[in-house]
């Protein structure tokens, strides 16, 4: 008898909690940024110029419109030419690979890419400023050709690197 109650209450509780969990509605938003946006209201993205060794043509223009998007597409700060309340610069100063892995049979396995951006940022509400490097990698296998996969590569590499330097600049992690 006793264990039959202990059903029934279970059940009746699992049956609540049910019921407040669907007539209720919680809403919250989490971008993960730090920003008074009653002080600071724009950001100046000046074009991050490739100035690696090694590159790929594209890698350039990939990487300044994620950096744009980033910000576009997680704050409400408006993109400015020249003024804004924050400022980022930088360059791209690395593009390498190097062999990863061996084989058995002696030769390279698995190819690691990285992807080297220096940059700087200035809060000028605040008079912060720092300058810092952010680097990606990845791994590809070494039966595939470079041409073949770098496009998906470096989109992965531009992916981490934006989030990075989002994080550093206007996140509180």
């Amino acid at each position: 008898m006793v264990w039959k109650a202990k059903r029934h209450l279970s059940d009746l509780l699992l049956c609540m909690m049910l019921f407040l969990l669907s007539a209720c509605s919680i809403k919250y938003q989490l971008t993960g940024t730090s920003i008074n946006y009653d002080v600071i209201k724009s950001i100046q993205i000046d074009k991050v110029p490739n100035r690696a060794p090694y590159g790929w043509a594209p890698m350039e223009s990939m990487f300044n419109n994620k950096l744009q998007d980033i910000y576009a597409n997680q704050t409400r700060l408006r993109l400015v030419k020249r003024g804004g309340d924050l400022h980022i610069s930088g360059e791209i100063t690395a593009y390498d690979q190097y062999n990863k892995a061996v084989s058995a049979n002696g030769f390279a396995s698995q190819v690691q890419l990285r992807m080297t951006v220096n940059i700087r940022f200035q809060n000028n509400k605040t008079n912060q400023s720092w300058e810092k490097q952010f680097s990606a990698t990845t791994q590809y296998d070494s039966s595939q050709q470079l041409a073949t996969v770098q496009e998906r590569l470096v989109t992965e590499m531009i992916a981490d690197l934006t989030d990075q330097i989002f994080n550093a600049t206007v996140a509180d992690w």
